[in-house]
């Protein structure tokens, strides 16, 4: 884990009721990173758990997200996924309001997949 957040208490506070669909952000991380040797499987694996650590949901092996009440909100999750990224391979942040993200269409298969809520409850970084 990253020496900024280890131990770190995480505080659960009820979304604020009034944040619309366009106030609320959805930081998306997508990343391609090299897992041919061992040690790049372990470095992989550790920029995932950095991830979870820091609050996203993984959505896809290589894509995780977390919903901010603003964009504002979401500058220490950033700061700690710069401060972690590996040396080799290619990370990308994107940002899109809750109403994009609702828009989204999932696919298992065939079949239609629900595309993940907002949680009731925030996570405060």
């Amino acid at each position: 884990m990253a020496a900024g957040y280890k131990g770190t208490v995480w505080t659960m506070t009820a979304m604020p009721r009034d944040l619309s669909g366009y106030r609320i952000m959805w930081c998306i991380a997508l990343f391609d990173l090299p897992v041919v040797t061992a040690e790049e499987r372990k470095r992989a694996n550790r920029f995932r758990k950095i991830l979870l650590g820091a609050g996203f949901t993984r959505l896809q092996l290589s894509v995780y997200a977390q919903p901010f009440p603003d964009e504002r909100r979401s500058e220490r999750a950033v700061r700690i996924i710069k401060s972690e990224l590996p040396p080799d391979g290619e990370v990308r942040l994107m940002f899109l309001t809750d109403k994009q993200f609702a828009r989204m269409q999932v696919f298992l298969g065939k079949k239609a997949k629900p595309v993940e809520k907002a949680p009731e409850q925030l996570w405060l970084l």
